[in-house]
């Protein structure tokens, strides 16, 4: 039939608890950076890009290609950062209960 008071209230705190990880997530600020350090991309926890520094030398047509390399490298190393920093505060127990595992 319908959805109980208890499920509401359940729905409703899971809810509260998305919406304060949310907030958490984009608190956290990772760079990463190209090998070469030409590039420097920071990301917050929701990946998304909040600043990207390059290198003014880069910034020509004849340097497209080594600018493409040093934006891919940049973003694959702070994806890696934020995937670190992301497995430090997972609760393993909280999670499994999450899934009904």
């Amino acid at each position: 039939m319908g959805v109980s008071f208890g499920k509401l209230g359940e729905i409703y705190k899971l809810q509260k608890e998305a919406r304060a990880m949310q907030k958490k997530m984009k608190a956290i600020n990772i760079n990463g950076e190209s090998k070469d350090g030409l590039v420097v991309v920071n990301i917050n926890g929701a990946n998304e890009v909040e600043d990207i520094d390059i290198d003014e030398g880069l910034l020509t047509a004849e340097n497209k290609d080594r600018l493409i390399k040093s934006l891919k490298q940049a973003f694959k190393m702070a994806n890696k950062k934020l995937q670190k920093e992301m497995m430090k505060d997972v609760d393993l127990n909280k999670l499994k209960g999450m899934l009904g595992v």
